[in-house]
């Protein structure tokens, strides 16, 4: 087994991943559920030593990398935003954290901010680094969705500027508080296989606006038997779509990070309303980001 030098840390607000690194090679790995939000202040190195304790033996001083919500105001300690236009990530920008255990030192990637109109990020800054250090130029509109999605303007190195939509939060709150939520499946796993088409129609319905199509996943399933199944499928599609009406027309595709059945869908909704897209994986990408931190804060 390769020698650890490194260790990369994506801490986000439910889980923490570790990953003990030589060079830009992965050599282990490991995950907990001890994310930012089930942390106190004092709880961050104990939590960061209990999964990587096994790597370090009698080491001293050894680089820990982090990035991602544990660089937030209620996280280990703030990192303070870096303001656009800026690269993704930066020389010199790195937080460091006075630890108790003399075998780690940490660094924090801080996140990125815009000023008008007013928007932060933590995590996806490090993805988007990961994206840019093999396909520069080759992108200038980044998608990240999740529950906050992210729409990114590059240019080179350079984010310009961003946008975040609260699909994912909205989604959960329709689905599962309003009254919709008579019409939906209740649990994520009862779904009867998949619902292309349900989802397919709410991308195009909510490119004109979502609002007024809504209470019609209501209306469909009291009087034309719209199915729990459709009428989820629906209201995600109802959504994704109202996000992606704003995309800009360009010649370039449109790079989503992330995976699954999320990364697929953001890429079936890109299609239908006529953008390519290529997909990417944020595991992967933010490993590279972190990497490009650490070089960068060496040299």
């Amino acid at each position: 087994m390769m020698q650890m030098d490194w260790i990369a840390v994506d801490w986000g607000t439910s889980h923490l991943r570790a990953y003990a690194m030589a060079g830009t090679q992965i050599v282990d790995q490991a995950t907990s559920a001890a994310g930012m939000g089930t942390l106190s202040r004092d709880g961050f190195e104990p939590a960061l030593l209990a999964l990587i304790d096994g790597w370090l033996g009698q080491k001293t001083r050894v680089p820990v990398i982090a990035c991602g919500m544990v660089g937030a105001r209620t996280g280990w300690q703030e990192a303070p935003y870096r303001g656009l236009p800026c690269a993704a990530v930066s020389a010199g920008a790195l937080m460091t954290i006075v630890t108790d255990d003399p075998r780690i030192a940490v660094q924090i990637v801080p996140g990125l901010s815009q000023a008008a109109p007013a928007d932060v990020m933590r995590g996806e800054e490090t993805q988007i680094a990961g994206l840019l250090a093999d396909h520069a130029d080759q992108f200038d509109q980044v998608i990240l969705p999740g529950t906050h999605s992210k729409h990114v303007m590059v240019a080179g190195q350079t984010v310009t500027g961003f946008t975040t939509y609260m699909t994912g939060e909205l989604f959960a709150l329709l689905s599962q508080q309003s009254v919709l939520r008579l019409s939906m499946v209740a649990e994520e796993g009862a779904d009867a296989g998949p619902q292309g088409a349900a989802f397919a129609k709410g991308v195009e319905l909510g490119a004109t606006g979502a609002l007024a199509h809504l209470f019609a996943l209501r209306a469909e399933a009291l009087l034309h038997d719209l199915t729990p199944a459709q009428a989820r499928a629906r209201l995600s599609g109802l959504l994704i779509g109202d996000e992606l009406r704003h995309i800009r027309r360009a010649t370039r595709p449109i790079a989503v990070i992330g995976s699954g059945d999320l990364a697929a869908r953001y890429a079936q909704g890109l299609q239908l309303l006529g953008h390519r897209s290529h997909i990417f994986d944020g595991a992967d990408l933010v490993i590279k980001g972190l990497a490009m931190a650490r070089r960068k804060e060496t040299v």
